[in-house]
């Protein structure tokens, strides 16, 4: 069986966390959530900037859950 990406990563105002790979299938004006619980306008989760990239810090909230299962 084959494993396909369930999260993305994407800096949204307050920090560059992991959403469900739905989130970016969501128009703009519907919030969306990302695992550690931090709402953004999935306008937010579009056409990123390299810049907004450098200039946001990965959640750690985000990470821990998202590598918890790993092995």
């Amino acid at each position: 069986m084959a494993d396909y990406l369930t999260y993305v990563w994407r800096p949204v105002t307050g920090g560059r966390h992991a959403f469900p790979i739905a989130a970016t299938k969501s128009p703009a004006g519907v919030p969306v959530v990302a695992f550690c619980g931090a709402e953004a306008d999935a306008a937010e989760l579009h056409d990123r900037s390299e810049v907004d990239w450098i200039r946001e810090d990965t959640c750690m909230d985000c990470w821990r859950r998202i590598t918890a299962g790993w092995s």
